[in-house]
């Protein structure tokens, strides 16, 4: 009988004591679980009693999304290219939310590639618009009479070739294609990174061509400011490389005259959209140009600056980084003008380590860049990761950009899931939707929440993004301080939308 019972009393202290290890293990668990949704993006945003409403709605959509993502990967799996699965995002019930919500500033994004294809096209139906058709290229001109540009076939009136042609749709389905990377067919993307580089250069010059008419380029920004506007944009940072804008009569303007178009069109979308904050332009230089050629970009940056104080944000270098001069080439004219203008760098658009292009992060934050644009590499840079995250240097993350310009295939590897979970101060961005046919913002938003983040992430971590691109931005701190209230307003009505009709 003694023997039996402390056989028992043996078995219960055993079971109490796995009992509480078990405790224990759980709490410990429950609190790592919890500390790493206290770091990460939003983790620290307390939500109110309707918010918590509406989260609840928006994390039973998502759930309910990744869960089928992963029960069916061969449908609509982030694993693809955005091109295969573009068309199906309206579907989702995240995306309709995502869609109506304040999305605040968009802060890296290039002038030439902000409007939509189809809008593209539509201005095609203005009078006075030459073509000539070499082959798979195009360019486009306005004149009076033939344009006395080389054409290796001939210039055309373009309404004429459409009205000879057979069938008008096709045509003009056919002339969209040069402003637009997008396309069905997998044999035009899935490609190398340079070929696909070549292939986005070549839509950049047809639009660039296009819209150096000063009429057009009025009517292309005032429309893609409209795009911007309408998927809840209400400010952005204008990256531009100030290009020359003729007149019908063949009159070419100077370099300054870019930037007030920008500030006339600008400003009469902000009468008559009053809630529109406005616009601030970064100019911009090619990083394959050399430094004489930067001299004279940064003279006119300096004239903008003094005609257009409230304008003017400060310089960056754009192009394939790979193939371009690194900063540290332009070295001594950008440490000459550095406490005289902001930069705002692209950094480390690559997939490389260890080479000149990567090493562009370096050069950013030691020439003191305010934000660092995409950022890609800073993920295999740790001393550089926490330098970006104690001198609160935000990173510029375009992520359907990265996609489509070959750094990644399976968005759920890219390195801003990293950022995210580790708190990184971060902004989201578009680059130049409408090469990709993307939302100005919403879809970038979208295959952040459901296909990057933490399926733990919530409704927190889409305000924080929101309050870092007003936080990150080039306004000063009182009309950051306005423009916070006034999105908020909005916000609140957000969330009550949510609660009703989700």
């Amino acid at each position: 009988m003694y023997s039996i019972l402390n056989r028992y009393a043996l078995f219960m202290l055993c079971t109490q004591t796995i009992a509480w290890t078990i405790r224990n293990y759980n709490l410990e668990r429950a609190n790592l679980l919890e500390e790493e949704l206290t770091i990460q993006v939003g983790g620290n945003i307390k939500l109110s009693y309707e918010e918590n409403a509406a989260n609840d709605i928006l994390m039973r959509h998502k759930q309910r999304e990744v869960d089928e993502f992963i029960q069916n990967p061969k449908y609509f799996n982030f694993s693809q290219h955005y091109f295969t699965y573009k068309d199906d995002i309206e579907k989702s019930k995240v995306y309709q939310i995502i869609k109506r919500m304040p999305k605040g500033a968009a802060l890296h994004v290039h002038s030439s590639l902000m409007l939509s294809a189809e809008r593209l096209l539509a201005l095609t139906y203005e009078d006075h618009l030459y073509a000539c058709f070499a082959d798979d290229d195009l360019k486009l001109h306005f004149s009076l009479t033939v344009p006395q540009r080389p054409c290796s076939s001939k210039w055309q009136l373009l309404a004429d070739a459409r009205n000879n042609t057979e069938n008008i749709i096709t045509f003009d389905q056919n002339l969209k294609k040069h402003f637009t990377l997008y396309s069905k067919n997998e044999s035009d993307w899935k490609t190398d990174i340079n070929s696909i580089w070549k292939k986005f250069n070549k839509v950049i010059s047809t639009i660039k061509d296009f819209i150096a008419y000063r009429p057009i380029r009025e009517k292309f920004f005032y429309e893609a400011l409209k795009e911007f506007y309408n998927d809840k944009v209400t400010y952005i940072e204008v990256r531009s490389s100030l290009p020359n804008l003729y007149e019908l009569d063949g009159t070419v303007h100077d370099l300054t005259h870019m930037p007030r178009i920008y500030n006339k069109v600008a400003k009469k979308f902000k009468e008559e959209h009053p809630d529109f904050m406005g616009i601030k332009l970064i100019v911009t230089m090619h990083r394959a140009k050399n430094v004489s050629k930067m001299l004279e970009v940064i003279e006119v940056a300096r004239q903008v600056n003094e005609e257009f104080p409230d304008l003017f944000a400060g310089f960056d270098l754009v192009g394939q980084e790979d193939l371009g001069k690194p900063l540290l080439d332009f070295l001594p004219a950008l440490a000459e003008i550095k406490d005289e203008m902001n930069f705002y760098f692209h950094g480390g658009e690559t997939n490389w380590f260890g080479t000149a292009t990567d090493e562009n992060l370096l050069d950013a934050i030691l020439l003191g860049s305010k934000r660092i644009g995409h950022g890609y590499a800073l993920i295999k840079h740790p001393s550089l990761l926490a330098v970006v995250k104690s001198r609160d240097i935000a990173i510029e993350v375009n992520v359907i950009s990265n996609i489509v310009l070959s750094l990644v295939c399976d968005v759920r590897n890219h390195p801003l899931a990293s950022y995210l979970a580790l708190g990184m101060p971060v902004v989201l961005s578009s680059d130049d939707p409408g090469a990709w046919g993307a939302d100005p913002l919403s879809h970038d938003f979208y295959i952040t929440f459901v296909g990057i983040a933490s399926k733990r992430a919530d409704l927190r971590m889409l305000k924080q993004l929101v309050i870092n691109s007003i936080k990150y931005s080039a306004l000063n701190d009182n009309t950051k301080a306005k423009y916070v209230r006034e999105v908020f307003k909005k916000w609140d009505i957000f969330i009550k939308d949510i609660i009703t009709h989700f």
